[in-house]
């Protein structure tokens, strides 16, 4: 065996190993000191998990696939966020991602961190032919009702893709437009298009939140995202009601 390594050394060699077979791998693995051992541990532990999320990355793009078996070459991702708050839009995102693409941690958005959800969008925007976002606003969820205001939202974001979709892939809803769709219960966490759409969504539609609730710090938006929070409820009690809540929405209609 050539000379040991120093245990910071070999952590650093650890992290160019990618593969079980490596030589490099077989010979730390003879080294006694616990630093070493622990390093191997470690790395175990991310190539693990990295091989659940490439597992779980499989098992989340069969929908996609089984419409490529069936000829369609634009597949779109469409998820919304915002139904449940009291105050801003209802947002959708309409996503159609790359022939070949790999985005290991897709998720529905409200499973993962802001941090994770930013890093993600990053991924989505490189491995995305089109992406397109549509919003209704409180007026016209107050006017239509949220159901209804939903789809606004949705066939908008699909109008602001610059490719036209063949086939939608929607989270537990279905379109009026004539178009081949497949609506799929808990979408967001079982098609990586979706799931790709329910990120982008939600990251659009917490940063136009946070930039309304710059104007108004006492409600609170760029913790609670128009959620009926305490502080939120507290600020609608001592301040009133904004342009952006929904006028229709308990508790803010019995005001």
């Amino acid at each position: 065996m050539m000379e040991k390594l120093s245990i910071s050394a070999v952590k650093m060699e650890l992290k160019k190993i990618i593969s079980s077979n490596d030589p490099r791998l077989k010979e730390f693995r003879q080294d006694e000191r616990k630093g070493v051992q622990l390093a191997i541990a470690q790395w175990q532990k991310k190539q693990d998990r990295q091989a659940a999320l490439a597992e779980k990355y499989e098992e989340m793009s069969l929908f996609e696939k089984e419409k490529k078996e069936e000829g369609f070459r634009a597949i779109c991702g469409i998820d919304e966020v915002g139904r449940g708050p009291l105050a801003g839009p209802v947002v959708a995102a309409a996503v159609i991602l790359n022939d070949e693409h790999t985005i290991l941690g897709l998720n529905d958005s409200k499973q993962l961190s802001v941090q994770k959800r930013e890093e993600l969008v990053a991924e989505i925007k490189k491995n995305a032919r089109a992406i397109g976002i549509g919003e209704a606003t409180a007026e016209e969820i107050d006017q239509l009702n949220i159901y209804q205001a939903t789809k606004v939202a949705m066939q908008r974001a699909i109008d602001q893709l610059e490719i036209a979709p063949d086939c939608l892939l929607i989270d537990a809803m279905a379109l009026d437009n004539g178009l081949p769709q497949e609506k799929i219960i808990k979408g967001d966490a079982k098609s990586v298009s979706i799931a790709a759409a329910s990120i982008v969504a939600k990251v659009y539609r917490d940063e136009w939140m946070t930039n309304y609730g710059d104007k108004y710090p006492a409600y609170g938006f760029s913790k609670n995202a128009g959620y009926g929070t305490k502080e939120h409820l507290q600020a609608i009690e001592d301040q009133g009601v904004l342009p952006i809540h929904r006028k229709t929405f308990a508790p803010i209609k019995y005001k």
